[in-house]
């Protein structure tokens, strides 16, 4: 792996880990136009932990606000996020386990990951059908959403769009949506890099600068890419991203059929 290729691939996680676009159908995709079906496992983790830390950050007053909550009976509404968060984890986690070996093979299949990303377009269209958005998250709209991630799990299904647009259809304040996908963000890659922990101990040390450049490389497009969604939410143009989706999922057809 060159430089560039640490670069290209650490951009795009950044980018499309937040972006409602979906990170793992663009590391797939040029995975492949790359040479590889994959990116490599110890280099995909270290991708991950980079969006993590982004996030960790991006978040880190309100992630501070919900742990202080745990000691302050008055905190009700922040200890509340900890459940949700614990409730919107379950189904992918429960998705993992019944259907790890399709999961697997879906990440060697760029054609699959292209034909997604129509379905992750048509997914930020629906967000034009939502409801007022004046309601916060409730135990209804996490589990939803919940569902909604461990949908994403497929290569080209995007878990930002997925979730945000799973929370505003059902009249979740748009700008709380996104905060809570982002939210639960954390314990999704934080389980991915838990349930691929050994390979990351495999680390090549002759590729340690890469490695470190694409880390790099995606903590900051991840942190562009978290304040670019939370504007273009308030500006109500979330459902823009679907034309970029249909156009990528088009191009990866037209590459790989």
């Amino acid at each position: 792996m060159t430089y560039i290729d640490a670069f290209i691939l650490g951009l795009l996680q950044g980018l499309t880990e937040f972006l409602p676009v979906s990170s793992s159908g663009h590391l797939v995709i040029t995975g492949a136009l790359l040479g590889t079906k994959e990116p490599g496992v110890t280099f995909e983790i270290l991708l991950h932990l980079g969006s993590l830390l982004a996030v960790l950050i991006y978040f880190r007053s309100k992630i501070i606000q919900v742990i202080k909550s745990i000691f302050n009976p008055q905190k009700k509404s922040d200890r509340m996020v900890i459940i949700y968060l614990g409730i919107g984890t379950i189904p992918a986690v429960i998705a993992v386990l019944l259907f790890k070996d399709f999961f697997e093979k879906a990440f060697t299949n760029p054609i699959l990951a292209s034909c997604m990303l129509f379905v992750t377009g048509f997914i930020l269209l629906s967000t034009r059908f939502k409801k007022k958005g004046e309601s916060d998250v409730t135990i209804k709209s996490s589990i939803l959403m919940g569902i909604g991630q461990a949908f994403a799990i497929i290569p080209g299904i995007s878990r930002s769009g997925t979730t945000i647009s799973t929370g505003m259809l059902l009249g979740v304040k748009p700008s709380e949506a996104a905060e809570f996908s982002f939210l639960l963000a954390i314990p999704a890659i934080l389980g991915a890099v838990v349930f691929k922990f050994k390979e990351l101990m495999q680390l090549d040390t002759a590729l340690f600068g890469q490695y470190f450049f694409g880390f790099s490389v995606t903590f900051l497009s991840s942190l562009f890419a978290v304040y670019a969604v939370l504007t273009l939410i308030k500006k109500g143009k979330f459902e823009y991203f679907a034309y970029y989706c249909f156009a990528a999922g088009a191009v990866g057809l037209y590459l790989f059929l």
